[in-house]
This record gives structure tokens, sequence and C-alpha cells, in this order.
């Protein structure tokens, strides 16, 4: 019987340790998921309007666009794309310069238009002298203006991409402007 109590209380202490290794290794796989390589970007928009229901006044929409990495790696050679609705009255602008600029334009801080001057649909930024977004740090694309006469009803959504090397598809703001307003015409009344 001692023998069989003995065996008994080997099988528990034998259990105990392996209980004890499988909680550690569990402990030490939870660490890593943690301490992993976590990307995770949020770009949004933050503006002002400034509405004229005059034909004879333009509308101003003046706005900056952000890109916080809020992951724990950092991102490479961000860039942005800013884009206007087709055939709409919205007009962007904007302080940026070309490659073929003069070097004593392009200062760090500043941003670099990268697509075509012509395309007046879509603005393709990327910062100078800035290639890589550590963790918890915020670019900002600032003070550019979108202007429009009410000459007539509008609506049109200016949408915004982030890029980078690790974001080849890229990701939407989360908050794209919406202009729309109608503009009555005034005409005969009927009798």
């Amino acid at each position: 019987m001692s023998n069989n109590h003995k065996d008994l209380e080997t099988k528990i202490t034998q259990l105990q340790h392996q209980t004890k290794s499988y909680v550690y290794e569990i402990k030490k796989l939870v660490d890593e998921l943690n301490d992993s390589a976590r990307m995770n970007i949020i770009s949004y928009f933050t503006y002002s309007l400034n509405i004229s229901h005059d034909p004879e006044q333009e509308s101003l929409c003046l706005g900056t666009y952000h890109v916080h990495n809020m992951g724990n790696q950092p991102i490479t050679n961000p860039y942005l794309c800013i884009k206007i609705p087709e055939e709409s009255p919205f007009s962007f602008s904007g302080r940026y310069v070309y490659e073929n600029f003069k070097q004593s334009l392009k200062n760090a801080g500043g941003w670099e238009r990268i697509n075509d001057k012509t395309n007046q649909e879509e603005f393709w930024l990327k910062p100078l002298g800035k290639t890589s977004l550590e963790p918890n740090e915020t670019i900002s694309f600032s003070n550019f203006q979108i202007k429009w006469l009410p000459v007539e009803s509008y609506a049109g959504t200016i949408m915004g991409f982030t890029y980078s090397d690790q974001l080849k598809d890229g990701i939407a703001v989360i908050n794209p402007i919406n202009l729309n307003g109608t503009v009555r015409v005034e005409g005969v009344e009927n009798e």
C-alpha cells in the first residue's frame, strides 16, 4: 500500500512540474506576442470651413493631413495622396515643391509632390528629409486649401490615402472631407 502511495506522490510531483513548465512556456509565448512587431497607422484630416452662399465669393476649406504611427515599429518611406473628385468645382493648393526645384527650397519638414503637376485630381506627396515615422510619431501636411465658387449646387468628397513600404495598398483617412451645398437659382415664379 505504501508503494502505491509513493507512486501516486511521484506522479503528482511530476504533473506539478509539467504544469509549471507549461505555464512558463505559455507566459513566454504571451510576452513574445505582446512584444512582437505591431503596425498600426491612423491618418486623418483636421480642417475648418468658410462657406459662402454668394456666387461672387469663394468658399474655403483650410486643412491638415495627419499620419500617426500608433504601432511599436517604424514605418519607412511614408507618402500620401489627397484626391479631389473628378469634374468638381474644387481646386486644391498647398505648400509643396517639385523634384526639379532648387535644393534651397527643399527644407526639412516640407513636402514634395511626386506625381504629374498637370493632374488636378490627385496630389501625391512625400515628406522631405523624413524617411521613417517612428512609433508614436506624427507627420502632418499642413495648411492645404480647397477653394470653390458656389455658382451652382456642388457635392464631393476629398479623400486621403497613406502609403509606406509596409502599406503598399494604402489606408484611407478615417474622416474624408464631405463638401456639398445647394445653390438656389432665382427664376420666374408661376402666376
